[in-house]
Formats: C-alpha cells, structure tokens, sequence
C-alpha cells in the first residue's frame, strides 16, 4: 500500500464511525457483547471505527481475547 492509498482510505472514513473516543468509552461493553454472540452489524458506528482505526482495533482483538479466556 503506498502513502496515497493510505490517506485515500483515511479520507473515505465511513461516516457512521463513532470515533476514537467515543469507541474507547463504550470498547469493553461491545467486547462482551461480541464475546457473547452478538453480531458486529447491530453496532455498526462501533464496527466502523474498529475496521478503520488500527490502534482501536488493536485494542478490541486484545481486550475480545482476554473476555473469551484467550491465551495471547
């Protein structure tokens, strides 16, 4: 991916994503609740953001993994 892909994709930010901040207040309730089965799509503001934002989607897959009992 060169640097003009990625400020393409930066550029095309879904407009229902929630945001940094509003994704990390609300992170460990939607992990419980993925963790319990419910599909993405009924959060999709939340899922947005988790798909575009690395840093936040990083935290996502760790704090899912640590609720599901995961080993790193």
């Amino acid at each position: 991916m060169t640097g003009r892909d990625e400020l393409d994709r930066f550029l095309r930010t879904d407009p229902r994503d929630v945001g940094c901040a509003q994704a990390m207040d609300m992170l460990h309730v939607y992990a419980e609740l993925v963790a319990a089965g419910t599909p993405a799509e009924r959060y999709p503001g939340l899922a947005a953001h988790l798909s575009a934002c690395g840093p936040c989607g990083e935290d996502f897959a760790g704090l899912l993994a640590a609720v599901r009992g995961e080993q790193p």
